[in-house]
């Protein structure tokens, strides 16, 4: 049976929908609304970089204007909905996911014990208790509550003292949990003192994780390889999405389709057996222009990114003296189902501003009167999210590019 084709507008289509981002942004970006949000995105990804507003606060705002990051604090540490852990990074997930954390938790305390070894973090096993000891007696700590009299390295954030990184040790194998952020600092507490019981006694087998990890990543990607089905949650390997396609297509509860890239290429995946018939592959996304994260689950995996959008946001820098090329992303910019370009920007919060330095449109992107109006009043809602009052521009000429 030849396999069903998906052409480069409908791929995109279905690809924009299942991550929220067909839709005219709405909704009130707290409470239930906000948690239905990040559960329909799987996940959302914790940076503490601030050039205008943190990653995970702009990859809910693009999607709910109204949200604000008081929001996700309240979510994640006053109503207990979210919890912490890693996908491909630190991320907030919803809490009913946590049983299926078991199996990442236990391989990465096989993998962070021998991996930090390596990295000459000597002495950390040998903190595990005495920092165990002292949350059970005193309550949530950070890194610097700990480890008195320990060697603080200088060498970035890798350079941890031993109690520093048993407290990431036992948050990642799953003894400690992430209770709250202060600024962008962790506190850790015992883990049955921040999770319900029910949630840490409840392990799924690994068979059980390993389909609930494709199951679940095919809904959010709606076409997936198997690589990029075990990349989602990064708890399992290719190898074993690959068994998990295997199986699934000789049972017919996936279906094998070729996706065709922006480029006319065509680029074999799978699929739910109901994605011939998916209405969203008819339904044009909303025209409003936004501005999107640079890592926003939607653009996350590069590559998929390129393929489906023609659209490559690394920016390279090439400074002279000393000879070295610097690489860092700006701030994608989505109006219906393509990329249009690329700004850079920056809130100088003392000054009460949002200063945009560049913007690149894409490559057959007019910038006409009507799309130039669509930014600003865009970069207008991002500035309050900023918290600042204003934009401004460096150059005049950005105000009309084309």
């Amino acid at each position: 049976m030849t396999p069903y084709t998906l052409s480069n507008s409908a791929a995109r289509r279905v690809f924009l929908d299942r991550h929220a981002l067909s839709d005219t942004p709405s909704g009130s970006g707290k409470g239930a609304d906000l948690h239905s949000l990040i559960e329909r995105l799987g996940f959302v990804q914790l940076d503490s970089i601030n050039t205008v507003a943190r990653a995970h606060d702009l990859i809910l705002f693009s999607r709910r204007p109204r949200y604000r990051p008081k929001a996700l604090k309240l979510l994640y540490e006053r109503d207990r909905a979210l919890f912490e852990h890693w996908t491909h990074d630190a991320a907030v997930i919803p809490m009913r996911f946590y049983p299926y954390w078991h199996l990442r938790r236990e391989r990465d305390a096989e993998l962070l014990k021998s991996r930090w070894s390596a990295w000459r973090r000597e002495g950390f096993e040998a903190q595990f208790q005495p920092v165990l000891d002292k949350i059970a007696e005193c309550g949530p700590v950070c890194s610097a509550d700990v480890g008195e009299g320990e060697k603080r390295g200088s060498g970035g954030w890798w350079d941890w003292h031993p109690s520093k990184t048993a407290l990431e040790y036992l948050w990642r194998s799953g003894a400690l949990a992430v209770c709250k952020r202060e600024g962008f600092r962790k506190y850790y507490d015992l883990t049955e003192r921040v999770l319900d019981r029910t949630q840490i006694g409840n392990a799924p087998d690994v068979a059980e994780i390993i389909d609930w990890c494709c199951r679940e990543a095919m809904d959010r990607l709606g076409f997936a390889t198997p690589g990029e089905l075990a990349r989602f949650w990064d708890h399992i390997t290719p190898a074993e999405a690959k068994a998990w396609c295997g199986e699934a297509l000789a049972e017919g509860r996936i279906i094998e389709v070729q996706i065709t890239g922006v480029d006319g290429s065509v680029r074999a995946a799978y699929a739910w057996p109901d994605l011939p018939d998916c209405p969203t592959q008819a339904i044009d996304p909303t025209r409003r222009l936004r501005v999107l994260s640079p890592f926003d689950p939607a653009l996350r995996d590069r590559k998929r990114a390129e393929r489906l959008f023609g659209f490559a946001y690394r920016i390279e820098i090439f400074v002279p003296e000393p000879k070295r090329t610097y690489g860092y992303y700006v701030f994608p910019l989505m109006e219906g189902d393509r990329l249009v370009g690329r700004i850079d920007m920056k809130a100088h919060r003392d000054a009460d501003e949002m200063r945009v330095r560049a913007l690149w449109p894409e490559r057959k992107v007019r910038w006409g009167k009507g799309r130039v109006a669509a930014l600003e009043a865009e970069l207008e809602r991002v500035a309050r999210l900023a918290g600042v009052s204003r934009v401004t521009f460096d150059h005049a000429w950005l105000r009309d590019p084309i």
